[in-house]
């Protein structure tokens, strides 16, 4: 479905806002993104899904998510990310990055979608667009705005200067354990959030809510690919979240379960058919 059709389409159910890029892998490039993978599991979950981005205009990213309404930004370049991994951990190097995403960028019928997801990768998500969607459940996975990078696109980590003024407009705010990087981090944003899931790999994910700490281990499955899990866990966290009225503790049950889905399949494509099987199934076959 194109945008030119948008004004035709029944309301948005979830609207994902944050760059569609390429990864760069040892097979050669494949789409990724947290924008890419929030809103392709939101539709395979069932939700009128539509994005956000930006990309350079030989990126038509409509082709390549056809079930989905794009609202593509025209850049000079795609953004572009390297991910090395060595004994001593990840390198990651950005060698483009496309056009940052401001309240211009959003069409006037998609801010009253009823679950928005901020996903930055290249800090291009303008931090000032939570304040745009108060009639809608608002996620955020903050990582895009915990990065910066050398001018040989060498990324590195900063503090979260904006955290005190988006985390509280936020209904759920997402973080892996790799994006605390201080020690006070965690306290910091339990007290700034209404919700705060942090997601552990393996280890599942603690849920922090009204005072309240659970968490809620993985499913032991075998892992093949584990890209996009965390972004596959906040949709599916958000959706139920929403199905629920608002059950925090079920919505990670349910998110844990998908994420677990994802990972035992490698790429987007097989992702989404996956985990289309596994609804078809029944959550619990997981």
């Amino acid at each position: 479905m194109s945008l030119d059709d948008a004004h035709l389409s029944p309301t948005i159910d979830f609207l994902s806002v944050g760059h569609i890029c390429y990864d760069l892998t040892p097979g050669g490039k494949i789409v990724g993104g947290a924008a890419a993978y929030t809103a392709a599991i939101a539709d395979a979950l069932g939700c009128r899904t539509a994005v956000v981005t930006s990309a350079a205009p030989a990126d038509d990213w409509q082709p390549v998510f056809p079930q989905l309404l794009i609202h593509q930004k025209h850049a000079e370049s795609t953004t572009v990310f390297e991910n090395i991994d060595t004994p001593q951990g990840r390198i990651q190097t950005i060698h483009a990055v496309a056009s940052c995403l401001t309240h211009e960028d959003i069409p006037t019928d998609w801010l009253r979608a009823s679950i928005v997801y901020l996903g930055p990768i290249a800090n291009e998500v303008d931090p000032r667009l939570v304040q745009l969607f108060s009639n809608s459940m608002l996620g955020i996975g903050p990582q895009g705005w915990l990065r910066r990078w050398h001018e040989d696109g060498r990324v590195f980590h900063v503090p979260w200067e904006d955290a005190a003024v988006v985390v509280p407009l936020a209904a759920v705010t997402f973080l892996s354990m790799e994006d605390l990087a201080r020690a006070d981090d965690l306290t910091r944003y339990q007290h700034l959030a209404k919700i705060l899931v942090v997601t552990d790999g393996r280890k599942g994910c603690t849920v922090y809510f009204h005072n309240e700490e659970r968490s809620f281990p993985a499913v032991p499955v075998e892992v093949e690919d584990t890209t996009g899990a965390g972004d596959i866990f906040a949709a599916a966290y958000l959706i139920r979240l929403s199905q629920t009225n608002g059950d925090v503790w079920e919505s990670a049950k349910f998110a844990n379960q998908i994420a677990a889905r994802s990972v035992k399949v490698r790429g987007l494509p097989d992702k989404i058919i996956a985990i289309r099987h596994l609804v078809a199934a029944g959550v619990e076959q997981v």
